[in-house]
């Protein structure tokens, strides 16, 4: 999976759980993905739309009733949803992940599975705002799935940041460098 379809399908909180429950066999109807999901009905159906609009869902031409659809994977999606289920299986704890939930997470974790310094992250993510950036490193090295080394040798002192544990199953799961 490149980096900005990434991008674009965890910028909606519950996108990634959605995937990985069709991925894993969760039937496609709205009612039983929220509640397996554990979300609120207002942002799940905005991820939803999402998906939709990214052509990784599509509506079950199939199935009944208009206002009760029942959505299902498009060919990408099938795609997506195998790397979407791996990212949620990846994390050990199930209270960890909602720090999947935010935007940023995956995407960071992604790009730094080798050690990259904020510059180079931030020009691999061109859409990212440096605050946005520099409080999901915060949050992940405070989680310890960021690791932040200084070298103190070198003026001007420039961090560099690298995915551990947790952090690592994640960037391996979505394995930007693979097929």
């Amino acid at each position: 999976m490149d980096i900005n379809t990434l991008v674009k399908i965890t910028s909606r909180a519950w996108s990634l759980k959605i995937l990985a429950l069709m991925h894993k066999g969760a039937p496609g109807r709205q009612a039983p993905l929220l509640s397996a999901a554990e979300a609120c009905r207002t942002s799940f159906a905005a991820s939803l739309k999402h998906l939709v609009e990214l052509q990784l869902l599509e509506r079950n031409p199939g199935y009944g009733h208009p206002l009760r659809p029942e959505f299902r994977l498009t060919v990408e999606g099938t795609q997506a949803a195998k790397v979407a289920s791996e990212i949620i299986d990846a994390v050990p704890r199930p209270v960890e992940t909602k720090i999947l939930r935010k935007s940023w997470t995956v995407p960071i974790l992604a790009v730094t599975e080798s050690p990259r310094h904020f510059i180079e992250i931030k020009s691999d993510l061109s859409s990212i705002t440096d605050r946005a950036l520099s409080q999901s490193l915060h949050l992940l090295h405070e989680r310890k799935w960021l690791h932040r080394d200084v070298d103190i040798s070198k003026r001007p002192l420039r961090p560099v940041y690298r995915a551990i544990n947790t952090g690592v199953n994640i960037s391996k799961a979505v394995n930007l460098n693979g097929p």
